[in-house]
């Protein structure tokens, strides 16, 4: 017979209220409660009550999409999508982030596995410390973003590609010293190092190298994390060591903010003493001041390219992985001076 929820909490050693907090979401649980109880759910194999929720095809009717954060601007415009295309499906979307804990993802795969969600949408920082690292026993499951190796769904920019365009667009507005923030630097203490980061300098240094230029490890800006604040707080202390750059390649539009911020507080002129771009074209890229010239791509289509892929890979679980690369454009704006 299946396992009911009594049962869950008789093995957790918990009440059965606790367990439907855990199943459900939305009060908290402490962390070695709620690990018991998904512990609990997957050595039973729970399988919520289809019927009783009036759900067809024998699945839950919800997948989760997990975001490192849920803060910015950036996760807040893909999530969007991503509920708005989901309900066309027929899918409730679960909002998760990981905080780019690999403990947290695992516990987010146990509760695919327990058939509490149909599928994943998973945006990890390093795979090689993901639970994806591993496919045993893996869920129905999408990566969004760069990740190697590539042995499960993928949708993402092309970052080393977009880089290498966004450095050779500065190279022919007559920049040379382009410092880059965001960039990896795994010596710096707390310093964030992804797959994504890593491409984009990849690319990046492979302009200046097609330019005969040689990049310079001084120009690289690392963060302990890629928001405003960290950009901010970080770039103001690389500029206090460091002559003024000609130009600034941000790897993201909250860092571009950070950026922004410090320069217009320290009497600097953009585009006139510096040129600053982004990447992803956010909402308020278009209003900061000067209006950003940014790496632009279409985050619905993108959102739609993930929901295809998990929708397959939930009909197929044999599938050979897929992988999605969304194309992606410079923005032109006002931040960017030509030498």
């Amino acid at each position: 017979m299946r396992a009911t929820v009594r049962d869950v909490a008789a093995l957790a050693g918990v009440s059965p209220k606790t367990v439907s907090n855990v199943i459900n979401g939305g009060v908290v649980v402490r962390p070695d409660t709620r690990e018991r109880v998904e512990q609990a759910l997957e050595q039973l194999d729970y399988v919520p009550n289809l019927s009783a929720r009036g759900l067809r095809n024998g699945r839950s009717g919800a997948i989760a999409l997990t975001l490192p954060e849920m803060s910015s601007a950036y996760s807040a415009e893909l999530a969007r999508w991503f509920v708005e295309l989901a309900r066309d499906r027929d899918w409730v979307v679960q909002l998760d982030q990981t905080a780019a804990d690999p403990e947290r993802e695992r516990q987010l795969v146990s509760r695919a596995r327990a058939h509490l969600v149909d599928g994943l949408v998973l945006n990890p920082v390093s795979l090689s410390a993901s639970v994806l690292a591993s496919t045993v026993g893996l869920p129905p499951t999408v990566v969004i973003g760069e990740v190697e190796p590539e042995h499960v769904d993928q949708v993402h920019v092309d970052s080393s590609a977009a880089a290498h365009e966004v450095t050779t667009y500065l190279l022919d507005h007559g920049h040379r010293r382009i410092a880059v923030v965001g960039a990896p630097e795994p010596a710096a203490d707390g310093a964030q190092v992804t797959a994504t980061s890593e491409r984009r300098v990849n690319g990046h240094d492979a302009a200046l190298r097609d330019a005969g230029l040689t990049p310079d490890p001084a120009l690289r800006v690392p963060l302990p994390g890629w928001s405003t604040a960290d950009a901010a707080g970080a770039f103001g202390v690389w500029l206090d060591t460091h002559p003024l750059p000609d130009a600034v390649f941000a790897f993201t539009d909250s860092i571009a903010f950070g950026v922004l911020h410090v320069l217009a507080a320290r009497g600097i002129s953009v585009p006139d003493q510096v040129s600053v771009v982004g990447f992803d074209d956010v909402d308020g890229a278009a209003f900061a001041i000067p209006a950003l010239t940014t790496v632009s791509f279409d985050r619905r289509a993108f959102a739609d390219a993930a929901l295809d892929l998990l929708t397959a890979r939930i009909a197929d679980r044999d599938a050979p992985p897929s992988t999605v690369v969304i194309p992606h454009r410079i923005v032109e704006r006002a931040s960017v001076a030509r030498r």
